[in-house]
């Protein structure tokens, strides 16, 4: 699998338009959500490329990211004349390059993709490493492919257009990439004010955090070893998540993984001696700017259940990456049914709820 080329904009519309002039393709294809066709495909608007390009429009949010939006994508490509030497361009958060990769990974075997993510959370997991993935059947990104775009372009200037939400999204991934890096970015990261948020010290920041991935993608891009790091906070994080689909009061990706790492920070804590002193400063933090995820012990059973589905579990045992430090990552991680409800406890008791 050739590692996906990842560039950090100066000048996104000139960059793009470098980039499709550099590789073959037949027709080009463009994928949206209502709000990026809105507020963010005008800003590519002088890219020659793009003019009388096929614009295919899929209703925003992540419940959305079904395989009903994926067979309409298949039916617009298949009766506008797609081949297998289409071209498919993401221009969307993270919901729109999960799907535009499946959909170019399986649409007729496989055709190339490119990802400009335009939210946070995109640009710093969802669009970069070759994950691609539907939910289906209540469970987040059920079904899906390792099918790394043929490059991905990352521009600060489309993070203006967020809401606090997806912003704060994002940045519980960037957290994430902290607690599995070293001391020196765990600390900027959390001195970062996201009450006033300086967007040139943020692009730098995003720069980083991608490389933190980059790493670790090139380093197992099937998820058989290291990249498991990147699972951080995301065992009990998808569960949350799902619960609230379920509950039909969804919340953002980043919100949910946020209230995993207070839950999974607690289990590094307990199995593997991760300090109490840093667990109450990521949660001092995250309480500081997230809105507490509401459940309550009623839940903890379909939340138990819910984590069973998770893809890293291996012979029906839950499988977690803990940290013993900052930067010190345990992956496989197996913890008793009892230290994982006490989790749930945690997070309630910490948010006071």
């Amino acid at each position: 699998m050739a590692a996906q080329n990842v560039i950090i904009c100066k000048n996104l519309q000139s960059e793009l338009q470098n980039f499709l002039q550099s590789v073959k393709y037949d027709k080009l294809f463009v994928l949206t959500d209502s709000n990026t066709l809105e507020l963010c495909l005008p800003m590519l608007k002088e890219v020659p490329q793009l003019q009388g390009a096929p614009v295919i429009t899929v209703e925003a949010g992540d419940t959305n990211k079904n395989i009903e939006q994926v067979t309409a994508i298949w039916m617009r490509l298949c009766n506008e004349g797609a081949s297998r030497n289409s071209l498919l361009l993401n221009v969307g958060g993270g919901m729109i390059t999960d799907m535009g990769g499946f959909v170019a990974a399986t649409f007729k075997r496989g055709i190339h993709s490119v990802n400009v993510p335009t939210t946070l959370m995109a640009s710093v997991d969802a669009a970069v490493g070759g994950k691609t993935g539907i939910n289906f059947n209540g469970l987040k990104n059920e079904i899906g492919s390792f099918y790394p775009p043929l490059c991905v372009l990352i521009d600060s200037s489309f993070l203006k257009t967020l809401d606090r939400d997806n912003l704060l999204s994002g940045y519980a991934e960037m957290v994430k990439h902290a607690l599995i890096s070293n001391m020196e970015t765990y600390r900027a990261i959390l001195s970062f004010d996201l009450d006033r948020v300086d967007y040139t010290l943020l692009n730098q920041m995003v720069a980083q955090s991608v490389a933190v991935k980059e790493r670790i993608v090139e380093e197992d891009p099937k998820e058989m070893g290291i990249r498991k790091a990147l699972n951080l906070g995301h065992t009990v994080g998808h569960a949350y998540e799902s619960l609230s689909f379920r509950k039909g009061r969804p919340v953002l990706h980043g919100h949910a993984v946020a209230a995993g790492l207070v839950s999974e920070l607690y289990l590094s804590y307990k199995k593997c001696g991760f300090p109490m002193e840093i667990l109450s400063q990521v949660v001092y933090y995250l309480k500081k700017y997230y809105p507490p995820f509401f459940f309550n012990c009623d839940d903890y059973e379909a939340l138990y259940e819910l984590m069973t589905h998770d893809k890293k579990n291996e012979g029906g045992i839950i499988n977690f990456t803990l940290l013993s430090q900052v930067g010190e990552v345990q992956i496989n991680q197996s913890v008793t049914k009892e230290k994982v409800l006490e989790s749930f406890d945690f997070y309630r008791e910490s948010f006071g709820i």
